[in-house]
């Protein structure tokens, strides 16, 4: 089977789930999106990893990893999105120690969060894509059925969801910016935070 490369687009809460995170990849020599639902924490973990002028001020989880793996020689060559089961995606984390390759079971969310942190690739299945991938930005004239102009008005385009959070943000006083970034950051809230500190840097 074919893989296809993805890069992470973003990340936007996600409307369709209750307190989820809608994480963005982008096929990387084409146009589909491929949304994965994932939780508040795993959202925060790969969204600190983005944002390099963020730092936490105690190492987290899969910073740990990392430290633990690079300790013990141990590097993650790459992350494929190898499996979709009633829209829950697995994947597997191929490592190599030793000149020993490895396949590990992982969850998606922490399988892109470690291959972030590793400046390791990311892979799906052609197959996968087929299925799930979705274009977020149709036009009215495109040949598509509803079901896809449905999907194009859910907040999983991530772009419409920080221009959305910016423009809040922009009538906020810079005095009230700062306060909500700080408490952000205290929160290990650090997507928040990314946001409110891109809008300080613009004034």
């Amino acid at each position: 089977m074919s893989l296809v490369r993805l890069n992470i687009k973003g990340i936007s809460y996600s409307q369709t789930q209750n307190g989820a995170y809608a994480l963005i990849l982008n096929e990387v020599n084409g146009s589909r999106k491929l949304p994965i639902v994932i939780g508040a924490y795993e959202a925060q973990a790969i969204a600190i990893e983005l944002e390099k002028e963020i730092k936490p001020p105690r190492p987290l989880t899969h910073d740990l990893f990392k430290d633990f793996a690079q300790r013990f020689h141990i590097t993650i060559k790459q992350v494929i999105i190898h499996k979709l089961v009633d829209g829950v995606f697995f994947s597997s984390i191929i490592c190599e120690s030793a000149q020993k390759e490895e396949i590990i079971d992982a969850r998606t969310s922490d399988a892109i969060a470690l291959a972030l942190r590793f400046g390791a690739p990311i892979f799906t299945y052609k197959d996968i894509l087929n299925k799930a991938g979705v274009q977020l930005k149709l036009s009215p004239s495109d040949d598509t059925n509803e079901e896809n102009i449905e999907k194009e008005h859910n907040a999983l385009d991530v772009d419409d969801f920080l221009s959305e959070t910016s423009n809040k943000l922009a009538s906020t006083p810079l005095k009230d910016l700062k306060d909500m970034l700080e408490e952000a950051v205290t929160n290990e809230d650090y997507e928040t935070a990314a946001i409110i500190r891109d809008e300080i840097s613009k004034r």
